[in-house]
């Protein structure tokens, strides 16, 4: 996870160098204000960025190099499962529904369609956590 944690942040330095470099250009060609949307933005990505990188590495530290991590490694090393993928959900269907239905209340400025896509989402994504917990898989059989 190191080549992660390095790429967020140097990402997250290059978005807090030209926040100021942004700052001050802004400063400079306006005759004394700096614009604070663009500043605030970068300033506010670079945090992002630094907040991700921050954690990958605070997790690299604690884990075991992968073999994507060491110039050592051979391909076999990463073989192996990867996880488990359900094979023919249609929960991200209804959570891509619910997401429209919110997107278009948004749009529309219909804060009540954005309120019932909200509680959709939150429903269909319960769902599709515990598709594999209900019916004959459900643990309180």
């Amino acid at each position: 996870m190191k080549p992660e944690a390095r790429i967020f942040l140097w990402i997250a330095l290059f978005c807090f160098v030209v926040a100021g470099i942004y700052a001050g250009w802004t400063n400079w060609n306006s005759g004394g204000g700096i614009e604070v949307a663009g500043t605030a933005a970068l300033i506010l990505s670079g945090g992002l960025f630094g907040i991700s990188g921050s954690f990958f590495w605070f997790v690299s530290r604690r884990i075991d190099p992968r073999p994507e991590d060491r110039n050592d490694a051979e391909i076999a090393e990463g073989a192996g499962e990867l996880g488990f993928f359900s094979p023919g959900s249609y929960w991200p269907v209804a959570i891509a529904f619910g997401a429209m239905m919110t997107a278009v209340g948004m749009a529309t400025v219909q804060y009540w369609l954005v309120g019932l896509g909200v509680v959709f989402i939150l429903i269909t994504s319960g769902g599709l956590l515990f598709e594999y917990y209900t019916g004959e898989n459900s643990p309180l059989r």
